[in-house]
């Protein structure tokens, strides 16, 4: 299932806790199979750490973040859904943005068109 996901998908948020090691190290498996399924070097994709507002809990430091986003290649952003909220509307601003401006074939256009009536983008 989660396949099918990435091969309809136009844009992806990888999001781990940071409060979670494990969600952090099955970041690389989640971008190397989006690639794959994709058949593709680059795809649009976002690095989201969430939870950063449990200071205390924290397991990956913003800098671990911030060091797997530079060796994927795509951008890091840090997030909170706790309220007040943070960074949220931001984080999907920004994978729209990237899906935007990606470089596209003519069909790959035709898509972009579609794609910004709808914003359609999947989370990991």
């Amino acid at each position: 299932m989660r396949e099918q996901y990435m091969r309809k998908g136009d844009g992806f948020l990888l999001v781990y806790s940071v409060t979670d090691k494990n969600s952090y190290e099955n970041i690389i498996h989640f971008h190397t199979q989006i690639l794959r399924v994709k058949d593709r070097d680059t795809y649009p994709m976002l690095l989201v750490a969430n939870k950063v507002d449990l200071v205390h809990l924290r397991k990956v430091t913003e800098e671990q973040g911030r060091d797997l986003a530079h060796k994927l290649g795509i951008p890091y952003i840090e997030t909170s859904a706790k309220d007040p909220p943070l960074n949220i509307d931001a984080t999907f601003h920004e994978v729209v943005r990237i899906i935007r401006n990606q470089p596209q074939s003519d069909n790959e256009k035709r898509k972009k068109k579609k794609l910004q009536k709808l914003g359609k983008c999947a989370v990991i």
